[in-house]
């Protein structure tokens, strides 16, 4: 396609996914973030002493997810896991803040809200702290979010399952989504066979490798890996995100397609995932041919590489990234 066709194309079809709504179930996480610049080294160890000059919280993991299908202008609602707790709180209130509909998502006593800390100086992350537990839901959660699941799920277009391996996903929590035209998931490969017969799975090349237990290392053994995957997860498409290298696409009708990355400049990788699978799905709800909902996802992820942190890509942004590579 050429990228002209592309370009217009982009356009009709941010159009379409605006009526759509799409359910994310994931490892929700809060992201928070310490902004400050450093001037010397601390005379009680030998770190640097950051000078804090901002402070601020984001939507992560799957949360980033959910952001960047808003940005994409789809409807959304969010299941997932909170801790009891003001962090949870929080949590909440970032998606009420972007008109997330936010009802499927219970709170446990058992588990602290996940939360990541990232200390950032002159654009450079210095340290991260991380409060999690990865332990899998107790039988009685996983009850009561399955039911909030399968609640959702039948008046949604399409559902992407984000696994971020902090136990929120077992059989039950996929079976509970089983009824949906269009279910995509992002898997962790310790994961990777709680996702067999959803729609489409999209690791990154790292993922790919391992649950497929062929390293990846030039196109030959890309081809053995996605064409592994499709088979093993009974899947319609497997999509392997090669970074810098771009993206490549498996279906089991015998599609193939290599991309190349459309990145300008890669500042920080962080979340290109989640954009990707959001707009891949919100694509294929709107009822998009596979080809061109990967070219567009590929466009968001070149957009959000160029962002420190996790990012969003607006509909402008992407179809602006689309015309610079056509020349327009």
């Amino acid at each position: 396609m050429s990228e002209a066709l592309l370009e217009r194309g982009a356009r009709a079809l941010f159009e379409r996914m605006r009526d759509k709504r799409v359910l994310v179930v994931g490892d929700v996480m809060l992201d928070e973030w310490v902004w400050g610049r450093v001037s010397r080294i601390s005379p009680e160890a030998p770190v640097p002493v950051v000078a804090v000059s901002d402070h601020s919280f984001t939507l992560g993991g799957a949360g980033n997810v959910a952001s960047n299908l808003r940005a994409a202008g789809a409807r959304v609602a969010f299941a997932g896991v909170v801790g009891d707790d003001a962090e949870g709180r929080r949590l909440l209130e970032l998606f009420d803040g972007i008109e997330v509909d936010r009802s499927a998502t219970i709170a446990v006593s058992d588990r602290p809200t996940t939360r990541k800390t990232r200390i950032v100086a002159h654009h450079q992350q210095v340290v991260r702290a991380d409060w999690e537990s990865s332990e899998p839901l107790a039988t009685a959660d996983r009850t009561r979010f399955c039911a909030q699941v399968a609640r959702l799920a039948g008046d949604c277009d399409a559902v992407i399952l984000s696994d971020y391996a902090k136990g929120l996903f077992s059989r039950e929590v996929v079976e509970a989504v089983r009824g949906a035209h269009v279910v995509t998931a992002d898997p962790k490969p310790k994961n990777i066979g709680l996702f067999t017969g959803v729609t489409l799975v999209a690791p990154n090349a790292g993922e790919a490798s391992e649950a497929s237990g062929i390293a990846i290392k030039d196109e030959a053994s890309l081809e053995r890996a996605g064409t592994e995957l499709l088979a093993r997860l009974s899947c319609r498409y497997v999509v392997i995100t090669r970074g810098e290298r771009g993206m490549a696409l498996f279906g089991a009708d015998g599609a193939r397609l290599i991309i190349p990355s459309v990145a300008r400049t890669v500042f920080d990788v962080s979340g290109a995932g989640d954009t990707v699978i959001a707009v891949l799905t919100a694509a294929l709800a709107a009822d998009a041919r596979i080809e061109l909902a990967l070219q567009l996802a590929n466009f968001a992820a070149g957009v959000v590489v160029e962002k420190l942190g996790t990012a969003t890509a607006s509909p402008e942004e992407i179809v602006a990234l689309v015309g610079g590579n056509s020349g327009g």
